[in-house]
């Protein structure tokens, strides 16, 4: 029995010392493992500066010499062709480049003439150019203008019929470059169509594949914020054709992107060329976007109508259900708009898309889908019916107004809600839930210029200078803004909710944390203190302030239906300066916004411009707390000094005196009769009164159109409405 004993004591020692043998040979794995993943990561990053040394090499070069031997005739195409008088930043510099058969990495802004980079080229030397292209309507919207031009351009795709497929593979493989020119493909069809391949190598050997453009190619690499897997296919490009010069055009790449990119593609020597960011004619807002349907699709309607009258432009939706039903709702208004998503019928889908580009309709209501390198110079607005998916997103597809050069309106629609649609949607993507933050911080910063938070995410240096008043907030610098506070308590307050639903055994959406918090919804989930003296727009900007910062996360959980989000506490440490944040005022849109800025000093908006008359506003509520704002359904007046918001919003009450010489009363559409009694019963104190305005009321229920004496009262000084209503809305009543 002992002996048993001393073998199972022998046995246990054994296996002591294996098992601490173990534990050292897997620590000194693990600081293996850590030190080669610093060394690939070094190594990554010498390799990487390495090829940057290379590019800069080749950087130190003139390209934008007018001493090469086809000067002559690029100058020629672009003005007989192109119609163009002049190149603009990194154009010429780039066209020559791959003329002297050099890879080649584009990023200039949306509306940089990127295009014309491989279009030109394309007519400059003999054979067929290949352009791969993300998006039928890129293609389809391309095509039609070159082939208006008179140059030899055809698509590839999906929709093509077998006839004309047949007659473009049967062109490629002889290399017809007198029938073809620029030939558009998507990255499938590269993918998955041997045929093609077949052909686009037969044109290689016959010398006549001069060049092969990738556009977005940021698509490319999965850290882009559109990662395409089809395009990872495109390195076969540089391997098969490997003395064919290879373009790649973005408008939205890090640098980080740059490099992941250069290594899909195979692009050793390869030259970068960075055009300025900046957009100088571009008017950046961010307006609150009602809660209410019927109050939004009348606003956007108005505004289309009324600002925008005989401009064309886009308004960008969530989802295909957004788009059909705002499509419906804008076409009952008598605005001209159709629907564009890519689940849509391929030939209504055409139709939309010429009809928009012809202006035979005045709007194209579309999901992201739409729009990406579309070159419609006119476009005076784009509208964001909900915030894009990333800062990127948001950059190409606003950059899709003003690509003539003229100033024009990207508006983007903030909704609190909108976030979690979106976050519940993407979280699983990489980066996904930091793409949509970025878009958040953009929306609810009350203090930064709107070009300086975009230049920011790009790695761009601005200051407030460069925007020259065209976003809201340096058109209006000069007037209140909502104070920087701690708002540490509230942070502390909105824990304590979250406590106490976590002690009952539930969970709370963000929606019913912030009713919680107003002492809404359900009576189980309050605490005991009072609501915040905040308005609810400012609260729910808080409450994004802290997720988009770590202090709250966003819980995400599955059903059999759909993800769901919930509310928890964050891991962000609240230092000893607690927690500081400025939130946005929700300003009006200017209705000089398509003009030139005021000058530094002068009034924002001229009284000659708007027709404004004098009023005399009886608003008695101040602001009860440092942080207040106004919407459609809320007003405001914040009275310091001369800053004093003159300008009811549609549907707030209104008290009338006798006593004030001039008054105004905003009036909607569907109430007039309604309050017509209304301001019959408190205008009481002359007959003469009351008579004006009951004539003024039916003439205008009866019309429908505006009279001379109905004037739009505009405010000028503490703008703070969504936008001035219409003019029948409006009703002076003066004292006699």
């Amino acid at each position: 029995m002992s002996s048993d004993h001393e073998d199972e004591v022998d046995l246990d020692t054994r296996l002591r010392a294996i098992k601490q043998e173990l534990e050292e040979v897997n620590t000194e794995l693990s600081r293996l493992n850590q030190r080669r993943r610093k060394l690939e990561h070094l190594e990554e990053k010498l390799r990487i500066q390495k090829l940057q040394l290379k590019s800069n090499e080749l950087a130190q070069k003139d390209w934008n010499s007018q001493q090469f031997p086809w000067s002559s005739q690029v100058r020629a195409v672009l003005k007989d062709v192109f119609n163009i008088k002049d190149f603009r930043a990194q154009q010429l510099g780039t066209i020559n480049a791959v003329l002297s058969k050099k890879d080649v990495l584009l990023l200039a802004p949306t509306g940089g003439g990127k295009s014309l980079c491989y279009q030109l080229p394309a007519l400059v030397v003999d054979g067929i150019t290949l352009i791969v292209s993300p998006l039928i309507s890129l293609m389809e919207d391309q095509v039609w203008a070159l082939k208006k031009l008179g140059i030899r351009a055809e698509y590839l795709c999906s929709n093509t019929d077998k006839e004309t497929v047949n007659i473009i593979l049967k062109q490629l493989r002889e290399g017809d470059c007198s029938n073809l020119k620029l030939l558009y493909i998507t990255p499938e069809r590269v993918a998955k169509s041997n045929r093609f391949m077949a052909a686009l190598q037969k044109c290689y050997n016959a010398k006549k594949l001069t060049m092969v453009s990738i556009d977005e190619v940021h698509c490319c690499s999965q850290w882009g914020h559109d990662y395409r897997p089809d395009y990872k296919h495109l390195s076969v490009i540089k391997t098969m054709f490997p003395d064919v010069p290879l373009l790649g055009v973005t408008a939205t790449a890090t640098a980080k992107v740059i490099a992941d990119v250069r290594k899909m593609l195979n692009l050793r020597e390869c030259l970068i060329f960075n055009a300025p960011f900046n957009r100088p004619n571009l008017y950046y807002h961010v307006l609150e976007k009602q809660a209410d349907k019927t109050e939004l699709h009348d606003m956007l309607a108005d505004l289309i109508k009324r600002k925008y009258r005989h401009m064309s432009g886009i308004i960008y939706t969530f989802s295909v259900k957004d788009t059909e039903e705002l499509s419906t709702q804008l076409l009952q208004r008598d605005v001209k708009v159709l629907p564009y998503y890519g689940n849509l019928d391929p030939k209504q889908r055409s139709r939309a898309h010429q009809k928009w580009m012809r202006n035979e309709i005045q709007v194209i209501v579309a999901t992201n889908a739409f729009g990406m390198g579309i070159d419609k110079p006119d476009v005076r607005f784009v509208i964001h019916h909900t915030m894009s998916k990333s800062m990127e997103n948001f950059y190409q597809e606003s950059g899709r107004a003003g690509r003539d050069g003229k100033r024009s309106d990207c508006i983007l629609l903030y909704q609190f809600k909108d976030i979690f649609r979106l976050s519940s949607m993407i979280f699983s993507e990489y980066e996904g839930l930091d793409n949509v933050y970025s878009m958040v911080k953009y929306c609810i910063n009350g203090k930064d210029c709107r070009r300086k938070l975009i230049s920011r995410h790009f790695a761009e240096v601005w200051d407030d200078s460069h925007c020259d008043r065209l976003c809201d907030h340096c058109y209006y610098r000069d007037k209140v803004r909502l104070p920087e506070q701690d708002v540490t308590n509230y942070y502390h307050t909105l824990v304590a909710i979250l406590r106490r639903a976590e002690t009952l055994q539930t969970k709370l959406t963000p929606l019913k944390l912030v009713d919680a918090w107003y002492h809404k919804g359900s009576p189980k989930n309050r605490l005991e203190e009072p609501p915040p003296l905040l308005d609810r727009y400012i609260g729910e900007q808080l409450v994004a302030f802290l997720i988009v910062n770590g202090y709250l996360k966003e819980d995400f959980q599955y059903n059999q239906y759909t993800t769901l989000c919930y509310i928890a506490k964050g891991s962000a440490y609240v230092g000893t300066d607690g927690i500081r944040f400025q939130a946005a005022r929700v300003l009006r849109i200017p209705v000089d916004s398509l003009k030139s800025p005021p000058k530094a000093g002068s009034s924002c908006i001229s009284d000659a411009e708007l027709e404004v008359i004098p009023v005399t506003s009886s608003i008695s509520s101040v602001a009860e707390s440092p942080i207040r704002t106004s919407t459609s359904k809320r007003k405001m007046s914040e009275i310091n000094g001369s800053d004093r918001d003159e300008c009811f919003s549609i549907g707030s009450e209104t008290s009338l005196s006798s006593e004030n010489s001039i008054r105004s009363v905003k009036i909607g559409r569907k109430s007039l009769e309604k309050r017509r009694e209304t301001i019959s019963s408190e205008c009481d104190s002359t007959e003469q009164n009351v008579t004006k305005v009951a004539k003024l009321v039916n003439r205008s229920i009866s019309k429908k159109t505006p009279s001379k004496e109905l004037i739009a009262a505009e405010p000028t000084d503490d703008e703070d409405v969504l936008f001035v209503p219409n003019q029948v809305e409006v009703i002076d009543i003066d004292e006699l």
